[in-house]
């Protein structure tokens, strides 16, 4: 047994013990490029999709209310690895620049995601209890037009701010997955995009 010190006030926080590089999110204009996009999008398997679902309570369930689109899994290795090394690249580089996180792979396989007209992603994060404790980064690509779909924005709730992410095809945005942030429903077209989490040890 062991006795915990009351804390004491630390009077100044050194520069060096702060991250001054920290963002609420960042992007890569760009990523993937045109021809990329279409390759992406050409996995696609109708009859694979499946309703997308959330964790609650250390169940994975529908929730119409919070979250309602399609998805189905990109199957990792052979053919999809450029897709996995490309994405793993840019979530190093926006670690190493901007959060510093403890960081060791991929949580789950990326998911390919479809939002027609009425789907959406309400204020959520990534971060919570049980199988979702460890994601440190997610991470998402835009691979519609913006003017293939209305609505369907990916926005950040900074502080009382809503800051809406660059849709830009073929753009991904890295972000800590415990910001808040949501999917405004898509009130006409098709929206696709991949998501995916980056995980690592707990917070220390």
């Amino acid at each position: 047994m062991f006795v915990i010190k009351p804390f004491r006030f630390l009077p100044s926080i050194k520069r060096k013990d702060t991250n001054p590089d920290f963002a609420d999110y960042s992007w890569f204009k760009g990523l993937f490029n045109e021809e990329e996009v279409n390759k992406i999008k050409e996995l696609w398997r109708e009859e694979e999709a499946k309703a997308a679902e959330v964790l609650q309570a250390g169940e994975k369930k529908e929730k119409d209310d919070l979250r309602k689109s399609r998805i189905i899994f990109i199957k990792p290795g052979g053919a999809n690895d450029w897709i996995y090394d490309k994405l793993s690249q840019a979530c190093i580089q926006t670690n190493t620049n901007r959060y510093k996180f403890e960081i060791l792979g991929y949580q789950t396989e990326l998911q390919l995601a479809s939002y027609s007209e009425g789907d959406f992603f309400d204020w959520h994060m990534d971060f919570g209890m049980g199988d979702i404790s460890n994601r440190k980064l997610s991470i998402t690509v835009q691979l519609s037009d913006s003017d293939e779909y209305e609505g369907g924005d990916l926005q950040f709730m900074v502080n009382q701010n809503i800051v809406t992410a660059p849709r830009d095809k073929g753009t991904a945005i890295v972000f800590p997955s415990f910001a808040l942030h949501r999917v405004t429903p898509v009130t006409s077209g098709n929206r696709k995009s991949i998501v995916g989490w980056i995980a690592g040890p707990p917070y220390r």
